[in-house]
């Protein structure tokens, strides 16, 4: 029986989804499961064997000293070594890679294991701080230096925040020498943007095979028994719903945004904010109703079921899940024309704006609002049309599945 290990940032919430859903993929193929992740994240149930990355305590320190030194991915050096010693014990055919910051590990003891091992790896990108020397997203600032090298960075005190030292050179070098000559490497961007990013970045000379996210269209479905208990238990009636979903809400994916949207609509319509942090909650203006976090994604498919649109507000996504989420319930989306957030939505579910022209923004909303029920419930079909021909994880999952008989029949 093959053995497929994954590693990870997280188990649970989006790239944590994909891993699990990655896993159990694979287990129905026929295949063993593993998945390493950090110490400090709670075990949930999975149906994959998990294994723990190093101590509460070494994450903390790693991260402590990346705010001041810039040192993401570069300390946790016994952590890396047990990972590697379980590995070894475990012997899986592929190692599949996900996030590797999150101060967890140490990439140049992992990747030197990768390259003496000869182990087939996939590495799938979900942001872009594999070829940068800081950040995991570079477009807000327009930076193009990790094409031939960073410096001076521009993001030092972004994610993950460096508030005294800059080290984005030594870092690009470090990461540029680390990914030298792994024998067995194949790069899965999730989105086309990524993969042409990802040509042009020091990960270029390796095979690159795009795999878009997948989703699970039978939990992201219409939940039309429970759109009235939602509209009702947050005052929605009768208003024009427009929905904000985020792991972690900044400048980034839209906040003030948002603000300024409410600012400028009736009371006909109501905003609801997913994902928002009580600190977050405290600042929200009226008419904007948030919603903490959650890790039900039943109760996650109601809200989107009971919104008349989505606005993903973010400028630099290198997928756009929620977007994906929001049409499997049958929720159109309005997306920004900036990296992969318009690669998932057509012009028959939902609408295109200009990056940051908030105007345009409140004109499809508007627009949108007018549109006869009729209207809105036959693109609501397309919508989840649409979600299950592009995004169901079967699918998409599958394509990792032949990746790796093909990379086993290639290399064994």
């Amino acid at each position: 029986m093959p053995k497929l290990l994954q590693i990870n940032t997280c188990i649970t919430q989006s790239t944590g989804r994909i891993v699990q859903q990655i896993g159990e993929k694979a287990m129905s193929e026929g295949w063993e499961s593993y998945i390493a992740f950090p110490a400090r994240v709670p075990i949930v149930a999975s149906k994959s064997m998990l294994i723990k990355i190093g101590s509460k305590a070494d994450q903390y320190f790693h991260a402590l000293m990346t705010r001041v030194f810039d040192c993401c991915g570069f300390l946790s050096k016994h952590a890396t070594k047990r990972l590697i010693q379980k590995i070894k014990n475990i012997n899986p055919n592929v190692i599949q890679l996900h996030n590797l910051h999150g101060y967890y590990l140490n990439i140049p003891i992992l990747f030197d294991y990768l390259k003496q091992s000869g182990i087939p790896v996939v590495w799938t990108l979900h942001d872009c701080w594999a070829f940068t020397g800081h950040c995991v997203h570079y477009t807000c600032v327009k930076c193009n230096r990790w094409k031939t090298g960073c410096y001076a960075c521009p993001r030092k005190n972004s994610y993950p925040n460096s508030f005294v030292f800059d080290r984005s050179r030594q870092n690009y070098a470090m990461k540029k020498k680390t990914y030298a000559d792994i024998p067995n490497m194949t790069i899965v961007p999730v989105s086309f943007w990524l993969g042409d990013v990802t040509r042009q970045s020091m990960l270029g000379t390796y095979p690159i095979c795009v795999i878009q996210n997948g989703i699970d269209v039978h939990t992201f479905r219409p939940r039309t028994e429970a759109v009235r208990r939602i509209r009702a238990q947050y005052g929605l009636d009768n208003k024009y719903v427009i929905l904000g979903v985020a792991t972690g809400w900044s400048e980034e994916v839209g906040l003030s945004t948002f603000f300024r949207l409410r600012n400028k609509l009736s009371s006909d319509f109501a905003i609801v904010m997913v994902g928002c942090t009580s600190d977050i909650i405290k600042q929200l203006p009226n008419g904007i109703i948030g919603i903490a976090r959650t890790n039900n994604v039943d109760e996650l498919a109601s809200i989107y079921s009971a919104a008349d649109i989505l606005f993903n507000g973010s400028y630099q996504e290198t997928f756009g899940l929620v977007t994906a989420e929001a049409l499997s319930c049958g929720t159109p989306a309005i997306v920004y024309n900036a990296t992969a957030c318009a690669e998932i939505v057509t012009k028959e579910t939902g609408y295109v704006a200009e990056a940051k022209d908030e105007m345009q923004v409140l004109k499809f909303i508007l627009y949108d609002s007018e549109l006869s029920c009729e209207e809105r419930n036959r693109r609501s079909l397309i919508c989840r049309k649409y979600a299950i021909e592009h995004f169901d994880k079967e699918k998409k999952y599958n394509e990792y599945i032949d990746l790796y008989k093909q990379i086993l029949d290639t290399y064994q």
